[in-house]
């Protein structure tokens, strides 16, 4: 049934009033007097490898995990999982190239990181493009499938769930850094136990529908009974090839995606850059074995729902207006299965992946209009003060937007292929710009410049491109097109510079020595585990 018992709401209730009632504490504990911009938006120096680590995660698993991958699990199967199993390995080389130069050179935001190694106009190009995304793609997205899921879990109406949504994370998100990074920590708690509930009680559904002896029998049973869902790589002609094009998935376009996410990625790096490196480099590992977590929660559940409609159970609720079947409605479908009380945790966690993310992107956003749009051209001789309230209130119109946007996503079949496509039409640019920049100090403004004017006409070119397979005309699978992007752009960035007289004296490089990138054995013994778990789940899954 689309509701929630009384039960469930008193369990809600008591994980709403945990939140704000710690988020609260911690704004009054470890409030400044004069909250400056460093405090407010980075929480400098304040957050523990745990709390940077938890963080992580919850800025980055939200609804679009919840429901959009679970609809993806419904869809294609074990496959999509790749995006977080390959996360894991993508933290680690963050972790060791990435983050130390960032902290050596003392970068805050991206676009500062742009405008110190290029120019101002590259910053603030780069700057529009990730304000551009941040709201209309990733922030519109969590408001719309997080609405879909309470109102499908619920019944409460899909406008009113969005405000609520918006209420509760502005609430959140105007405390500041810190409050997001220290209720983080309890939203990755419920989201976790939660997710793991929710996942459990799949399994046993399947066990008790399909008649298994045990919850653990049920596992297996997903696998006979749905043996194309529990492969990894997708082969040439396979129905979700397009979506993750075999190979690429391990050494072509999801690293460029990945690397791009996870490195270069202000919502994502923020947390780690107010902290000394051996506690960033901490957080980063944690969280690297909590993406190894994240499918068995999210994606699991997808299949199991898909076995149970094959099955023939709930084929009205899989079903939008139309009468197509609508994947993303997977987990939302299992959640209504729920006891009483458990039901509630399950919405608890979803709640919270929901308003973490919402959280973390929102201060994202309000950290580079402040400090990367405001302070330099509209107020350069603004307060700390001054530079604060107009980052509060970036938050508000920011979600006022996205709530407007959201509706429109109804067109779409999976959201989650739609946020990953549509953010990987800057991706190759952006990352080519990084690299660059990072490892290759005769790399020039004028270069960077040309990667960042040419990487959506690039992808829009490559997206409408037909290719000749198998005798048809098709359209080139995205992980592909944003390799091709990319290997294009490096060329021309590398040509751009070479071509450049002035290249060769440029005093805009970074500080770096190899001294930055040695790790401690604690490290690389963990970075090993993770390695030996992803190179074992792709070997029993290829």
């Amino acid at each position: 049934m689309n509701h929630l018992s009384a039960l469930d709401c008193v369990v809600f209730f008591i994980y709403f009033i945990i939140v704000s009632a710690y988020g609260y504490w911690v704004y009054q504990s470890k409030k400044k007097k004069q909250t400056d911009t460093k405090d407010y938006f980075l929480a400098e120096g304040s957050l523990t490898w745990w709390a940077i680590g938890a963080s992580i995660i919850a800025s980055n698993i939200s609804a679009e995990h919840f429901i959009g991958m679970s609809g993806s699990g419904f869809a294609m199967g074990l496959a999509i999982a790749s995006y977080e199993w390959m996360a894991a390995a993508t933290l680690i080389i963050v972790a060791v190239f990435f983050l130390p130069i960032y902290l050596k050179n003392k970068i805050y935001t991206m676009p500062q990181f742009l405008s110190q190694r290029y120019n101002n106009t590259v910053s603030t190009l780069m700057a529009v493009f990730w304000l551009l995304v941040y709201v209309f793609v990733n922030l519109t997205s969590i408001f719309f499938l997080g609405a879909i899921a309470i109102e499908t879990i619920t019944g409460i109406p899909f406008n009113t769930c969005i405000i609520l949504l918006a209420i509760f994370s502005a609430i959140i998100t105007l405390g500041g850094m810190k409050v997001i990074g220290y209720t983080d920590v309890i939203q990755v708690l419920v989201l976790v136990i939660g997710g793991l509930v929710t996942c459990y009680m799949a399994l046993k559904f399947v066990s008790e529908k399909l008649d298994t002896k045990t919850v653990f029998d049920a596992l297996p049973l997903l696998k006979t009974e749905a043996s194309d869902h529990f492969h990894m790589i997708f082969k040439k002609g396979d129905k979700f090839y397009n979506e993750l094009p075999g190979i690429a998935v391990l050494v072509g376009g999801l690293w460029i995606n990945n690397l791009n996410y996870w490195g270069c990625n202000q919502y994502i790096v923020q947390r780690a850059l107010g902290a000394d490196l051996k506690t960033g480099r901490s957080g980063l590992i944690f969280a690297a074995f909590l993406k190894l977590l994240i499918p068995v929660i999210v994606v699991i559940p997808g299949i199991a729902a898909f076995v149970l409609y094959q099955r023939g159970y709930f084929q009205a609720e899989m079903l939008d207006a139309a009468g197509t079947v609508k994947p993303d409605h997977a987990y939302p479908v299992l959640m209504n299965l729920l006891p009483s009380g458990v039901k509630g945790m399950a919405f608890a966690a979803l709640t919270a992946a929901i308003v973490a993310s919402l959280a973390g992107k929102l201060n994202s956003i309000a950290t580079i209009f402040t400090l990367d749009i405001y302070k330099k051209f509209i107020n350069t001789n603004a307060s700390e003060r001054r530079l604060v309230s107009v980052g509060r209130l970036s938050v508000v119109v920011a979600s006022i937007i996205a709530i407007i946007v959201a509706p429109a996503l109804r067109s779409f079949d999976q959201v989650y292929q739609f946020i990953q496509e549509y953010v990987g039409f800057i991706s190759p640019g952006v990352f080519a710009i990084f690299l660059l920049g990072f490892f290759w100090k005769r790399t020039t403004s004028r270069a960077a410049l040309t990667a960042a004017l040419l990487t959506i006409p690039l992808s829009i070119f490559f997206k409408f491109l037909p290719i000749l397979s198998n005798g048809w005309m098709e359209a080139m699978p995205f992980l592909n097109r944003m390799s091709w992007v990319f290997i294009i752009i490096i060329v021309l960035m590398v040509l751009v510079t070479i071509t450049d007289p002035k290249s060769k004296n440029n005093k805009q490089g970074l500080e770096i020595d190899s001294s930055m990138f040695k790790v401690t054995p604690a490290f690389t013994v963990a970075s090993v585990i993770i390695c030996g778990i992803l190179a074992a789940l792709y070997t029993i899954f290829w």
